[in-house]
């Protein structure tokens, strides 16, 4: 993917691009260094892949989101700035292009995983958020819970839930990816999470 450029474009310092914060490389991306771009997809590629993932529910439907998400990027390479965060502005493009497609889908499947790719998003999802109703998920039936238990949340919870686990944004990063002021996402996020330890209650 190759972002269109106008005269003016952002530019960093030669460096290290192992060790370059995600806001430099994407500014090199920005001045044409696709190496930088690359980088950049390795590191959050996961991450923004599950959050849409465990919002459709639809393995085919997250990878043609997720290719929308990073063909965005490229579109607004040119105009990026570092205002904030690079993680918080890639899951507000991934927000937007979620808000997008659950306006016009009218179809979702259940989420239908296996019993390791249960545990294995369950435990994911209590490690990254600080979430820790469940002292340890020890059987496939208390990962399958949480699942079952995120699947469950409403719309905006649920996003401000896994925008918290999988983007680790915090709530005024949430709030910023969402549009939405800072109380509303505290409050999105503290229905979810009391949901959640109400439907988890049993583990606990």
């Amino acid at each position: 993917m190759r972002a269109s450029h106008n005269a003016r474009v952002p530019t960093a310092p030669p460096s290290d691009e192992a060790s370059d914060t995600d806001e430099t490389l994407m500014l090199r991306y920005a001045g044409g260094d696709m190496a930088a771009f690359d980088l950049l997809y390795a590191r959050h590629e996961l991450a923004v892949w599950r959050f849409v993932f465990r919002s459709v529910k639809v393995q085919a439907v997250a990878d043609d989101l997720l290719q929308d998400v990073w063909f965005a990027v490229a579109r607004n390479a040119s105009r990026y700035e570092v205002k904030a965060k690079f993680r918080t502005w890639l899951f507000t493009l991934a927000h937007h292009r979620l808000v997008d497609h659950l306006r016009t889908a009218k179809h979702h499947t259940s989420l239908d995983a296996s019993d390791d790719d249960a545990r294995t998003l369950a435990d994911t999802l209590v490690a990254d958020s600080g979430f820790g109703p469940v002292r340890q998920l020890q059987s496939r039936e208390q990962a399958a819970a949480l699942i079952a238990a995120v699947e469950q949340l409403p719309l905006e919870p649920r996003e401000a839930f896994l925008l918290q686990a999988e983007g680790d944004l915090s709530v005024q990063e949430i709030a910023e990816a969402t549009g939405v002021n800072f109380e509303t996402a505290k409050s999105r996020l503290r229905h979810a999470r009391a949901s959640l330890r109400q439907h988890l209650k049993e583990f606990v």
